[in-house]
């Protein structure tokens, strides 16, 4: 397999140290994510002759599409597993499996503003005042560093918010002398507060003298030929070492678009390949989301000349349909979509029609230069002659010619040259039927369908489909992949908001009839932070003691 100068020349500047690269395509898309011990030695195994190409398919089509590399150095390699879930997460690389559900690793909670605080396992963080630790990628080992803290800070490990004199009477860490019991007060809330701060720093990583007594304990046990007990404090050191190694934080990585090497030639050789008058020069393209039915929304993403017109997203919530419809969700996000346009711009389904017939409002010939470049593909897909040099500097010219120095296009100026949606015929016939109704079925709509990159169009039978290489394929991905990422984005981030609703659900004992009534009650958790112990105590299923308990609750999640 040849490498290529600029590869070859990479691979010498790549360090024998652990850390993570990422593989990427001629378009700069990241196709997969990997972990190293030696970043020098796996990274060159992409590109050497290997007996893995003739049966491992994936494999080969891998080291086929990569383009270029990049390599970021860490410490160990826990750090270089944390970092490779997040990015994973981050770009959702074709070619990687693990790592792409929405899972996280454990993290360790403590809440100082609580009555009695205490160490809980966690894997969502939230900005509740709350102190968190990790993530860790080892939760067994965690688990066991949680137990040892616990046992040798006296802290406890019982579930209620605020434990009392009842709770204790049937306390195992109590009776077993593993908690102070700050419950019956035995301890005041001060003294038990800096034996959490103990415990916190002892998580932070100074843990030197417990490394040294666990060692001589071991040591001594093995002298005495109790090699069971050596063993389990050998496992625990191990596990201590492992779960209060230094790690660094990684901020989120921007996401960065993939652009088109060339996206005045890709923007040509679509029009040819959908049979166009004029390049496309902005698309809009449609995506649905949705979870069971559940959080549904949909996204429109905007690329003007190949390049994201990222001022001209919107998002919708799904508000009409109810279930799982994709149809008829395409038709709604479709319908209100062009409806606004139509209305904010003061414009009609019939002006826009003068634009795609090659003419501008006011009767002003679109420039043919255009038109000329779409020939030229033409020609040299035909073989006739080869594309004249400076014609993607002309189109561009062309390009912002119309953007800035042509005639004036209020009324159509939003309105897309070309209309992608995510999906297939029932998908695209939706999105026809609401844009016949508007007085807008004269812009091309496409369908582009997933598992195989078919091209529906309306009224043709058959699909169309385009060679992989081909640069019009590639930029009808780009809007497709755009609009299913800001899509998911946008459910993500109300799934998140529900979760951040539920901080209930952090209330011991509560039930979800409970949380139900309350909510049905109090509309929002910032009102029942709000209402008073008697206007908790009235919702069915509380009484006094834990309208009270749930205000303290909320009260320390609200401090801080």
């Amino acid at each position: 397999m040849p490498v290529a100068d600029d590869i070859r020349r990479k691979l010498g500047t790549v360090p024998h140290k652990p850390g993570i690269y990422l593989m990427r395509d001629r378009f700069g898309t990241v196709i997969y994510v990997g972990k190293a011990r030696d970043l020098r030695k796996r990274v060159s195994q992409y590109f050497q002759p290997s007996r893995r190409m003739s049966w491992d398919l994936k494999f080969k089509a891998l080291t086929e599409a990569i383009h270029d590399f990049d390599c970021h150095v860490v410490r160990s390699e826990p750090e270089a597993l944390l970092l490779e879930g997040k990015l994973i997460k981050e770009f959702h690389p074709r070619y990687n499996i693990s790592f792409r559900d929405d899972k996280r690793f454990l993290m360790l909670k403590v809440n100082l503003n609580d009555p009695i605080p205490r160490f809980t396992l966690t894997r969502l963080k939230q900005d509740d005042g709350a102190r968190y630790f990790g993530p860790f990628p080892d939760s067994s080992g965690l688990r066991s560093t949680l137990a040892l803290v616990r046992r040798q800070y006296h802290l406890r490990g019982c579930r209620p918010l605020t434990p009392t004199g009842r709770d204790y009477k049937h306390c195992l860490y109590a009776h077993l002398k593993y908690c102070t019991a700050p419950c019956i007060g035995n301890v005041s809330r001060e003294q038990y507060l800096e034996q959490v701060t103990a415990a916190c720093d002892f998580l932070a990583g100074q843990c030197e003298e417990m490394q040294g007594q666990l060692t001589d304990q071991m040591q001594k046990a093995a002298t005495a030929q109790q090699y069971e007990r050596a063993a389990e404090l050998r496992d625990l050191l191990a596990d201590l070492r492992q779960t209060t190694k230094k790690v660094s934080r990684f901020d989120r990585v921007p996401y960065s678009l993939p652009l088109a090497l060339d996206s005045q030639k890709d923007l040509a050789e679509l029009a040819l390949a959908l049979g166009l008058s004029a390049p496309p020069q902005r698309i809009e393209g449609f995506d649905i989301s949705n979870i069971s039915g559940t959080f549904a929304v949909a996204s429109v993403v905007s690329f003007r000349n190949g390049r994201p017109d990222r001022a001209n997203y919107r998002r919708f919530k799904i508000e009409t349909v109810e279930g799982q419809n994709d149809f008829a969700s395409v038709a709604e996000v479709v319908r209100r979509r062009y409806t606004r346009v139509l209305k904010e711009t003061g414009g009609s389904g019939k002006a826009a029609g003068q634009k795609l017939a090659g003419r501008d409002e006011g009767g002003e010939a679109v420039p043919k230069e255009l038109q000329r470049l779409v020939d030229d593909v033409s020609a040299a897909a035909k073989g006739r002659r080869a594309l004249p040099a400076g014609a993607d500097a002309a189109a561009a010219d062309v390009g912002a010619h119309r953007a800035a120095g042509g005639p004036s296009r209020k009324g159509i100026a939003a309105l897309p040259d070309l209309i992608l949606i995510d999906g297939g015929k029932g998908q695209l016939g939706a999105a026809c039927a609401e844009l016949e109704k508007l007085g807008l079925g004269h812009i091309p709509v496409i369908g582009l369908a997933k598992e195989f990159e078919e091209i529906y169009r309306p009224g043709e039978k058959e699909p169309l489909r385009l060679s992989q290489d081909s640069g019009a394929l590639k930029l009808l991905q780009r809007v497709r992949d755009e609009s299913h990422r800001l899509a998911n984005t946008y459910n993500a981030e109300l799934r998140l908001r529900k979760i951040s609703e539920s901080i209930l659900d952090e209330f011991p004992n509560i039930g979800e009839r409970r949380k139900a009534a309350l909510l049905r009650k109090f509309g929002s958790v910032q009102r029942i932070r709000l209402a008073s112990v008697g206007q908790i105590a009235e919702v069915p299923g509380f009484g006094g003691r834990m309208a009270s308990e749930l205000k303290v609750f909320l009260e320390a999640r609200s401090a801080g």
